[in-house]
Formats: structure tokens, sequence, C-alpha cells
């Protein structure tokens, strides 16, 4: 019999909280264990723009929580919240210029829309998904033409509960796995984007289930990797036939390396419909940004692209060490795993939700909330800045454009060959072809200088960011070769001028 998985990612995650260093779940990981020793002070480092072209780097995701989820992710309320419903125009716009484009030209690229939880109304048959309020698509629609998203990134927390054995968005499996319901499912997946794409959302991405080992108190569905293999298998093609220009991708969870995507790699007329592994590995201690360092993600991808579809903070909340370390998540995908894109997991969370603080970029306050304990300083239906959190990405979606084109860097290693893990440098080409560099200091304690021969002449403009710093100018420094003594906790860009 096939395992299926009976616990919980709460409990898995309370687990592993609670279990102690010997006993964890995943490997703690700290810059001891990375590095086997602390960074220096200082580092040599030398941008290769004379040798080949990494990858190109598509941009950033986020996703969109556009109905209501119980506090702690505890259960899904029947109360019609979310965004941008809840939000007056003014906050609407200001919401689509600030966090979604940025303040500039271009910000996000894709938007993750959780098909069964934020958009989960039925047709009389419970087997076709619509809008649950009036006009929830059309918003949908109307925010990404206003901040210029290209696309949703759809994925099922679960099928319609019309396909399942419990006939309940939460939890259960598929009713049955025979041929002819499976070819029925997928021509409902299919509707289900049909409907959307047909009323100006466009589908820039399609996965068949979010997390299929865990079972919630919210939506979701279990698949053994055998069941995940048939219905993949079944409803892929139907989606890549309708929408061919879609990335398909699989498990979001565990990628390639999991069960389930072992599963799909062993089976070759599921993998040719695959085109890219997606993994959850999240900001908490032993998911942090050395684990992109120190874990192969990459090895087994078989010509398939490698990327983190969802990163947030389970456990709690932000704090200034988080800032810095959720930039390396980025930076570490990329460099390490020559990931094309990232998602952060929430743009904005409500105020009244307890997990808000670790998964927003930004609060909103819903209307009618009576007696608010938190940010009283946020207005009904109006919303604020999670610095934390949004001066974490903030400057990528600034100054590093949609297609720009990551280039090596010669770094400075420890004496075990391994590179530092407090500071990481990134350092790309926009589509304009102008050099442009990233680099941290997660130290909370001490100055880290860089010398970064940038192979480029003229002038470099910084622009500094940290948990209470967005884009402060650093002026200019003339190139080739800059000297940048970067101060704790600080994320510093540099671009040609």
């Amino acid at each position: 019999m096939p395992s299926h998985y009976p616990l919980s990612r709460r409990t898995l995650l309370r687990g592993a909280a609670v279990a102690g260093a010997g006993a964890a779940l995943w490997p703690v990981l700290d810059q001891a264990t990375a590095s086997g020793a602390p960074d220096t002070d200082s580092g040599s480092y030398t941008i290769r723009f004379d040798k080949d072209r990494k990858q190109t780097i598509w941009g950033l995701g986020f996703e969109i929580q556009s109905d209501s989820i119980g506090s702690g992710n505890n259960g899904m309320p029947d109360v019609v919240s979310g965004v941008p419903y809840d939000l007056t125009d003014s906050e609407r716009n200001r919401f689509y210029q600030q966090i979604l484009k940025g303040g500039n030209h271009r910000g996000f690229r894709y938007c993750r829309l959780a098909m069964g939880l934020y958009h989960r109304g039925l047709d009389s048959t419970r087997k076709h998904m619509v809008d649950r309020y009036e006009g929830q698509t059309a918003l949908l629609a109307d925010m990404l033409k206003k901040s210029g998203v290209e696309g949703v990134a759809a994925e099922y927390w679960s099928p319609a509960p019309g396909w399942k054995n419990n006939k309940s968005y939460i939890g259960g499996r598929l009713a049955s796995f025979s041929s002819e319901a499976l070819d029925a499912l997928g021509d409902a997946m299919v509707g289900d984007l049909k409907y959307l794409s047909d009323r100006g959302v466009p589908i820039s991405m399609w996965g068949l289930q979010n997390e299929p080992r865990y079972k919630t108190e919210y939506s979701s569905c279990q698949y053994s990797p055998e069941e995940y293999l048939k219905t993949f298998t079944a409803v892929a093609p139907k989606i890549r036939k309708e929408y061919p220009k879609a990335l398909i991708h699989v498990d979001s969870q565990d990628g390639w390396s999991g069960k389930i995507g072992k599963a799909i790699k062993g089976n070759p007329d599921a993998l040719r419909h695959v085109d890219a592994w997606t993994y959850h590995r999240l900001g908490n201690g032993y998911h942090n940004s050395d684990r992109q360092i120190t874990e192969d993600f990459s090895s087994g991808r078989s010509g398939k692209h490698v990327f983190c579809n969802e990163f947030e903070y389970l456990q709690g909340g932000t704090t200034d060490w988080r800032t810095v370390n959720t930039a390396q998540s980025i930076m570490n995908w990329m460099t390490f795993h020559n990931s094309p894109t990232w998602f952060w997991l929430h743009a904005l969370k409500p105020t009244t939700n307890s997990e808000s603080d670790g998964y927003s970029l930004g609060f909103w306050r819903p209307p009618n909330v009576k007696n608010p304990e938190r940010f009283e300083h946020i207005k009904e239906r109006h919303w604020d800045f999670n610095p934390r959190n949004w001066n974490s990405v903030a400057g990528f979606l600034r100054y590093m454009p949609w297609n720009s084109v990551r280039y090596h860097v010669d770094e400075p290693k420890h004496a075990n060959g391994k590179p530092f893990t407090d500071h990481r440098i990134m350092a790309w080409r926009t589509p304009g072809g102008k050099p442009a560099f990233v680099v941290t200091n997660r130290s909370e304690k001490d100055s880290f200088t860089y010398t970064v021969d940038t192979q480029s002449k003229g002038d470099f403009r910084g622009h500094r960011y940290g948990p209470s710093t967005n884009d402060k100018g650093l002026g200019t420094q003339k190139g080739p070769k800059l000297t940048l003594t970067v101060p704790p906790l600080s994320i510093e860009f540099w671009t040609a001028d």
C-alpha cells in the first residue's frame, strides 16, 4: 500500500520546533555548520562579465489572498474578505503602484493564485470553480492590468469538492483514480483556468497540487506518489494543449527530490510535460538561506528549471536578521541553482490574522473589525507596509528588471572550500546591458568590506536596504573596482549609471 503521509504540515512544523537539534526533521543550518568557520571582515570579488552568462532571471512572484482564511491558518470562514476586494479604490491603486510595481515601471511578474482556497466559489455541480463573490475575477484582472503583472501561477490547494471522497475542500483525496474520472477531472481543471482567462486573467503557470503530502485545516488534498503520477499524467496534457505557453511545475513542495518528483522522473510520459521542479524551503531556522548552499536541489533536475515558489516565516514572525536572510534566499536560489524566479508568499495579509507578520509584505485592515488589538494606525480598508519583509525584496523589484541575465562572481571561500554565508553577492546585466550587483551583510554586529572588480568602467550608484531602511542613496563610485563597507544587517544594490 502506498504511504499516505498522515501528518499535517502544522504538526510537522510544530514537531521540528520542539524536538531539538538532535531530532529535527531537517538539519538546523547556521553559519558554523554551513561554512565551518565565521566569515572574515572583508573579501575580494570579481564579476565575470567576460565569461558566459548563467541564466535569465524572469522576475519575482507573490501570492494574493483574494478570499478569507482563519487566523493561524485555522479553517475557511464564510466571511468574504480579501485583496483587492476589501480595499478602497485609492488604496487599491496605491497597493498596485507601491507593492506590485515596486514603485517602478515593472515589479512582480507572477501572481500565485490558490485554486480551491482563495478562489473557491462553486457551480451547482460542485465540480467547477467560479467566483465566490460578485466581481472577484474581474478585480483580479484589473489588479494584474494596472500593476503590470504578467499573469497568474494557478495552483490547486484542492480540487473542487465534487471530485473528492469527503466532498470537502478541506482534507480528503480524489474519490476515483479511474481513467474516466481523471479524464473528466482534467476537463474540469481546464475549465477552471478558462473561467479565469476568459475574464482577463492570463495563465502563466499551473500546478496540480500545493504540498500534496500534507493534510491541513484549510484547503488540501493528499496524493501518494502513485496517485499524483496517475493524475498528473491524465491532466497535464490537457493543460498543455489549452495553455501551451504556461509553465507546468511539480510538486510545489519537494521538487524532483521528493517521492512524488521521483515518480514523475521515472515516467517519460509524465516527465515530458514538466517544465520546472518547485520547492518550498522557508525562512525558519532549518530552512534559512544557507540551505541553498549546503543542499543539492540541482543534480536531479533532468534539464528542467528549479525554483522556490513559496517563502515565508511560519514561526516567530519577522526579525531584523530575517530581512537579510530573505534577500539571501533569493540570491542563493539563483546563484547556486540557476533559478529563474522566486516567490514570496503573500503581498498583503489581514491585520486580524496571527500569521500575518511572518507571511506578508504588508497588512490591510478588513472592514467591520471589532475592537482591533493590532495595527491601530491602519484605517479600515487601508494597508501599510511590513517593512522588515518588504525591504527584503523591494530592491530586487526596483533594480533587477524582468529578464535580467546573471553572471558568475569569483568570491572568497573558507579553507574548507565553503563560501561565506553571511556575506553574499549576485551580479547581472539588465535587458539593456547595464551591469548591476547586490551584496549583503547578515551579521548582526560587524561591518563587512567588499572589494568588487566589476570589469566595467563608469560610475556605479548605491542603494541600501535593511530592516528599517528602504532605498537609501549611497552616492556613486567609479569602476571598475569598488570598495564597499556594508553595515550590519544591510542589503546594497549597485547599478551602473
